[in-house]
């Protein structure tokens, strides 16, 4: 295998090119340029390649391990992660109120990027315990503010969520944990959790859970759930966190990726824990914690692809094999095969195609974090809610297809563990699946994304890609994508209103392809940033990329749209029984 390269060039193209970077943060009062942030992300890619890669191989044929109680990561893992929280990588978006260096969210999710790229069990450590910290930012008392955040931003204490039970998978409404009030205002937590990332491990400090769970009485449903700040140590009389608490690992899952990943079954047995927010409201105050995990999960998707479109490509430039296409030379390295460049370009255009759009939104949730208007604010708040599920979700499927395919590339090679296509596989299926499955994204786009506002989120997003269609159609490098995106934004705009008003299995009959029509679409929206700001001499692949995007992807959606519009009476036309 060779060495990973941090896509350091193509992040500085867009910043200075596609994403006007240093205008935004010009517009929002901020001291940060391109070249400072192009600095930070080349050091977080010197942490991926130098640390994070070499155990990844190892953590994933070593796992994790219970013993005694305790979880024991794989070799190194420990070390690994005591120098990315010596280097300030932990605390590098968070506010500065609690320790955080405050920089621009947009180099948060590529350096989640880069980790999942090189180190997808590791990445998920600090990514939970950055969740952890936005929920009590958001919803904590003062008082647990002040105790936890510090020592969260810092990466002295990590983070993780606990929602999933035996009987509760995404159906939240069914979960049984309980939550007993105390007379010293803590709460007494029993249940069980199932499929908890970074439930335990051996870096030291504490781990912080957050816990959905039923008060007494509380009411049915999701109305009656209450989120519970439970540490894995609670704070001793010199104010310290050093007696264990009432919880404890029963089980490590077996699964088929992440494997240095710990996936714990956790018991918590009147474990001692603290209110977050208000009663019954806790999934308003977990959703924070959640969406910020759906936006790190599509960067696994994305870095996952990236890895192994670089594998593949080295691959596929190395390795010999047929006839040239005139039959002149035999053998020729691969890359002269037009399937195998096929697979390179449909994985390669999904990547360069989602880093944009994921730095796009990364900027507008900047700017609901920072611009001096509220109404902007608002508006990029209602933008960001809308993409959230198009990432995680599309960039997922994306990602799982990208890997596959270069494997693909790698012929029977790409089948055997000492390759590394194997893992990367293995590990890119579990993002289509944790954090809201993809299939329940999709419902959340259609049922609930696309009505905002009266559906003006989604026609202003529309209106915005229309206007730069046209602004990049004023460059004829760009003109063939400007063609083929408009021509499907018409598609996903027809599609849109075919929705409205529909019952509930036309609604989830057509999900997952409206899903997956938007982040086409919205990809080739930024195809055809790129390519009107691509320089012909300096960045003319670009503009090549960019014109295989139009000719070779985006015809998908007409397939897409078609399926929308069948509705669900093919779906529902098979009785029960006959399945």
């Amino acid at each position: 295998m060779q060495d990973y390269v941090p896509p350091i060039a193509d992040y500085r193209f867009l910043l200075t090119d596609v994403l006007d970077f240093d205008g935004t943060m010009q517009a929002l009062e901020r001291e940060v340029d391109a070249d400072l942030a192009v600095a930070v992300l080349e050091e977080a890619g010197k942490l991926c390649v130098q640390t994070l890669a070499p155990l990844n191989r190892v953590g994933d044929e070593q796992g994790s391990q219970l013993a005694d109680g305790s979880v024991q990561t794989p070799a190194g893992f420990p070390d690994a992660y005591q120098t990315f929280a010596a280097g300030g990588w932990a605390s590098l978006s968070a506010d500065p109120a609690h320790g955080g260096q405050g920089l621009p969210f947009i180099l948060q999710l590529w350096i989640d990027e880069m980790m999942s790229a090189t180190n997808l069990s590791f990445s998920l450590f600090p990514g939970l315990t950055r969740g952890a910290a936005e929920a009590i930012a958001a919803h904590g008392s003062e008082d647990m503010k002040a105790r936890c955040l510090p020592p969260l931003v810092s990466g002295e204490w990590t983070g993780a969520m606990a929602l999933t039970e035996s009987g509760a998978g995404t159906d939240l409404a069914l979960l049984k944990t309980k939550a007993i009030p105390e007379p010293d205002g803590s709460y007494s937590v029993t249940g069980q959790k199932i499929f908890i990332s970074s439930g335990d491990h051996d870096f030291g400090g504490n781990i912080v859970h957050l816990v959905l769970a039923r008060l007494p009485g509380a009411p049915e449903g999701v109305k009656g759930i209450s989120l519970f700040l439970v540490p894995k140590f609670l704070p001793d009389a010199q104010g310290g966190f050093t007696a264990r608490n009432a919880m404890s690992v029963g089980a490590l899952e077996e699964k088929m990726g992440i494997h240095a990943q710990p996936t714990c079954v956790m018991n918590y047995d009147g474990a001692t824990g603290w209110l977050v927010g208000e009663q019954h409201r806790g999934l308003a105050a977990m959703f924070v914690m959640m969406n910020a995990e759906r936006l790190m999960v599509g960067m696994q998707g994305l870095g996952i692809a990236g890895a192994a479109y670089q594998q593949a490509a080295a691959y596929a430039k190395d390795r010999v094999q047929g006839r040239s296409a005139d039959e002149t030379r035999n053998p020729v390295p691969i890359i002269e095969h037009a399937d195998v460049r096929r697979m390179l370009l449909n994985v390669r255009t999904f990547v360069e195609g989602g880093r944009a759009l994921a730095g796009w939104t990364a900027l507008q949730m900047e700017i609901s974090r920072h611009h001096a208007d509220a109404g902007e604010r608002t508006k990029a708040d209602a933008i960001v809610a809308l993409l959230t599920p198009v990432v995680k979700a599309g960039f997922t499927d994306f990602g799982f297809e990208s890997a596959v395919e270069a494997q693909q590339v790698f012929g029977g090679h790409g089948y055997v563990r000492e390759w590394g296509m194997a893992q990367y596989v293995c590990d890119a299926r579990i993002a289509q699946i944790y954090e809201g499955t993809n299939g329940v994204q999709a419902i959340d786009l259609v049922g609930r994304k696309l009505t905002m506002d009266g559906g003006v989120v989604a026609q202003n997003f529309f209106e915005r890609v229309a206007a730069d269609l046209v602004k990049a159609g004023e460059t004829s490098a760009a003109a063939r994508i400007v063609t083929a995106t408009g021509e499907t934004l018409d598609l996903l705009k027809a599609a849109t209103s075919d929705l409205k008003g529909v019952g509930a299995d036309d609604l989830s009959a057509a999900a997952v392809e409206y899903l997956r029509l938007f982040a086409l679409v919205s990809l080739g929206w930024m195809w055809a940033r790129m390519a009107a700001a691509a320089d012909p001499k300096s960045h003319g692949e670009k503009i090549a990329l960019a014109n295989y995007y139009a000719a070779r992807v985006l015809p998908q959606a007409y397939g897409l749209a078609g399926a929308i519009k069948a509705g669900a009476a093919p779906i529902m036309a098979l009785a029960h029984e006959s399945f």
